[in-house]
């Protein structure tokens, strides 16, 4: 029989590494409007396992804890995700307040052919965070004609 989870985690989220977890907690929540929803230190302070919550999705701010997990910060900024965030509205004010809060505006919001505006910003340890809006529903066939593309399957 299914246990429910006490921690009320979604289908699916994101681990996020950085050489400074507690200063990422920091800026996630001032910068995006994450919201910290577990600290877990060790006897010396040391943060151990954390989670932050936007809407109903959650990540996990870690360091870099083994070999096989890094900060693009000591990959030469090189990233190998990205996370992505759907704002349900607000999206130009969000970024404002990101790039207030010390974030790197890496793609300025823009309306896409697929009926969504987005940006992308850069965390001071050079993580990609792309938000995105929903501004109206758009048929497969208008997304091809819009962009040029082929697409195979469709949002449902």
């Amino acid at each position: 029989m299914p246990i429910d989870d006490p921690f009320k985690h979604s289908t699916l989220g994101s681990g996020i590494f950085y050489k400074d977890p507690r200063a990422a907690l920091a800026w996630l929540e001032a910068a995006f409007g994450f919201e910290p929803s577990m600290v877990v230190s060790d006897a010396d302070g040391r943060l151990v396992h954390s989670e932050m919550r936007f809407g109903d999705a959650y990540i996990i701010v870690d360091s870099e804890w083994a070999d096989h997990v890094a900060s693009p910060a000591s990959l030469g900024g090189k990233n190998t995700q990205s996370a992505y965030v759907r704002l349900k509205d607000g999206l130009d004010a969000h970024c404002e307040h990101a790039r207030a809060a010390g974030a790197e505006i890496v793609q300025q919001p823009a309306d896409q052919f697929y009926g969504e505006r987005l940006y992308r910003a850069r965390h001071p340890e050079g993580h990609v965070w792309t938000f995105t809006q929903t501004l109206r529903p758009a048929s497969r066939e208008e997304a091809e004609q819009l962009s040029g593309l082929r697409i195979d399957g469709w949002h449902r």
